[in-house]
């Protein structure tokens, strides 16, 4: 029994394919979906999201959106989404120490600008995280 799963952004299709499992950043904490799970809806926030089909893992980065599972179908709307091979890792870095800097010179920043500078920090720490493990995990050295 598989999971039909799809991965959508506002740009694109990310993802689309039968899935064993998957395991994502809810607001609730991570969670694991695997076939005949009951139904579920929830917010999803930045981190990794993992897929496993046949003895694969996939890793991806995703900055937030939303869930839906029924009936081993599962829906992903997400604000963004990355393959962990298609995340440049020095892109990543300059943006999260950009993020960084503008968080730490504003003195006065109201609580939109606030949030909006940690969501950036949260997503390109993600992205890091996730691009880091997938080059780990295929053996190739990353402190260039």
């Amino acid at each position: 029994m598989n999971i039909k799963f799809k991965i959508v952004t506002p740009e694109r299709t990310v993802f689309e394919d039968n899935i064993d499992q998957v395991t994502l950043p809810t607001a609730m904490g991570e969670i694991t979906i695997l076939p005949n799970h009951r139904s579920y809806i929830a917010n999803l926030v930045p981190g990794e999201l993992m897929i496993k089909k046949d003895k694969e893992e996939i890793l991806m980065s995703i900055s937030g959106g939303f869930i839906e599972f029924n009936k081993n179908e599962l829906v992903i709307l997400a604000d963004t989404a990355e393959r962990a091979e298609e995340i440049d890792i020095k892109r990543a870095e300059e943006g999260r120490e950009r993020a960084e800097k503008i968080k730490a010179q504003a003195v006065s920043m109201d609580e939109e600008e606030f949030a909006r500078v940690a969501a950036a920090i949260q997503k390109e720490s993600a992205r890091i995280r996730v691009a880091k493990k997938h080059l780990t995990k295929k053996s190739i050295n990353i402190s260039q």
